[in-house]
Order: C-alpha cells, then structure tokens, then sequence
C-alpha cells in the first residue's frame, strides 16, 4: 500500500484531452454488458449523453418536508419534462402510476433519519425487488471521511455485485457530513474513490474552483446535485457551469420542486442542460413559461 506520508496532489488531469470513450457514448461504459449499456443509455440521452434526474427521494430521512407533501400532487406534474426520476421504492409503488415509463433510478440506501447520524446505513432494497420493479439504476451513499464511511463503502461494493449479476448499473451518491469540506480535493477523492470500487456514475457537488479537476479525475460520468434551494438564476447558472465543466448533467430536488414555477424550471434546467443554453437566457424562458 502507498505511504500515506507522501502522497500528492495531482496536477496533470488532462483538461484539454477528453477521456477515449472506446466507441461508446458514455466515459468509462465501453466494456459493461449489454444490459448496463441499455440502462445507462435510459438514463443518459445518447444525442447529448447528459441527463436530467429529478430527485424526489428525500422522505427516506426528511420526511414531507417543503414540496414533497404530496408526491402526486407536487412531483407528478413534473415526471414528463424529466430524463429520469429518482425516488424511493415505497414511493415508486403507492404513487408512481405504472403507465410511467420515464427510467427509475431507486434510491437503495436508507435506515437513518434527520434525527441520528445520516452516515450510518445499510442497504434498504434487494436486489431481486429492483429487478421486479424493472429499475433502470440502484443508487446509495457514500460517505468518505465520514464516522461510518466503512459501512457505506461496504454498501455500494454489494451493490455494485448484486446490480452486475442482473445488469443493474449502480448510482454513488457522494455524501457530505457536517464537518467536511466541500471543495474540490475532497469531491476529487470521493468520486473517484467510489469510479475505482466500480460504481457506473457518480453523484456529487459543484465546487466553484477546480470542478474541471473532479470531472476529468473520475472515470465515469459525474451529475451534480442541487444541493439547497438557490434563486432560479443562480441555480440554472450552476447547471451551466458543471456541464461546461465537464459534469453529464444533474440530479435536482429543490431547486426544481420548490421553485415558484417547478414546471417551468425543469423545463429551463433542461435546456441548460441538453443545450447548453446559457444561464440568463435559460432564465428569460423560465419566467416567459412561468407568466403563460
């Protein structure tokens, strides 16, 4: 094992040099099986190769916090303008109609609350359940540096082997506990500590410095989360930024859910992301679906 002594930050990633895709469409996706590839190409629209999540599993720990009263009343309005939706299982099968044929990416990890500490899970969905509910993708925290980050490490890892046997890709969601510091050398080594333990794509933060770094450092596809709520153009600023920088789109809750207009901001992130539209332009189109 290296001396943890003498390790250094690195400082070649690249920039200028994309990752060689190997003929598929995806970064680090050539050589999964056809299964895989057929799941992630659900997910992530092949003409763009960038997705847009909506994620609505927040209840697994928060409970019916703001915008998630009621998932049929707030969320499924919503589900025709998304790429993917991420939800619970519970959710999935008592409001999510089965006429739905957007991809489900499952939220899999769970067993904590608000009230404990949110690093200590444990996988909350078997695997022969996902299969049943045809998922496109099983998702679980990791939590580097964190009290149980062992435990959630050991989570994905049998994810990733149970999702391989079946053909399930595994979604890791890099978790951020109170103490830590969210810049880019912390996100660079939880993504791609979670890339080396064979997770398919990876769920993260957008930094304002060196967020080019975590993308071209992790060698598998990075969406960003949308974190806490921000002003629309601020949040539809930070999709521009991460997928300029190489992120392959996001995974957005609040800052579509609890947006004045959440219709129309799907629709603006969207736009951001499949085309890059700049921020203030997507901005223009949020406010002209919000007053039509």
């Amino acid at each position: 094992m290296a001396d943890i002594d003498d390790i250094k930050d690195g400082k070649d990633f690249g920039l200028d040099r994309p990752q060689d895709k190997q003929g598929f469409f995806l970064k680090g996706g050539a050589n999964y099986d056809w299964g895989i590839k057929n799941r992630m190409s659900r997910i992530f629209n092949p003409k763009t190769g960038r997705t847009v999540m909506l994620a609505f599993d927040h209840g697994y720990f928060q409970g019916p916090t703001k915008g998630l009263e009621r998932i049929d009343l707030n969320i499924a309005p919503l589900f025709e303008y998304a790429d993917v939706l991420m939800c619970t299982r519970g959710i999935l099968r008592s409001v999510i109609p089965p006429t739905v044929t957007k991809p489900v990416v499952m939220r899999a990890s769970g067993g904590n609350s608000i009230l404990s500490e949110l690093s200590n899970e444990t996988i909350a969905v078997a695997m022969d359940d996902a299969v049943r509910m045809g998922v496109a993708a099983m998702a679980a925290q990791v939590y580097i540096g964190a009290e149980y980050e062992h435990k959630s490490i050991t989570n994905v890892i049998r994810l990733i082997d149970e999702g391989m046997r079946v053909g399930i890709p595994t979604l890791a969601v890099t978790g951020v506990g109170k103490d830590m510091a969210r810049d880019a050398r912390y996100f660079g080594l939880a993504t791609r500590i979670a890339a080396e333990l064979g997770a398919h794509y990876v769920k993260s933060y957008f930094v304002e410095e060196g967020f080019e770094r975590v993308t071209a450092g992790c060698p598998v596809p990075i969406v960003i989360a949308g974190g806490k709520k921000l002003p629309e153009l601020e949040a539809l600023d930070m999709a521009f930024r991460a997928v300029d920088q190489g992120a392959a789109g996001v995974d957005m809750g609040r800052n579509i859910f609890q947006s004045d207009d959440p219709v129309a901001m799907i629709q603006a992130v969207s736009k951001v992301v499949h085309e890059l539209m700049p921020a203030k332009q997507a901005f223009e189109l949020y406010n002209d679906l919000k007053n039509a």
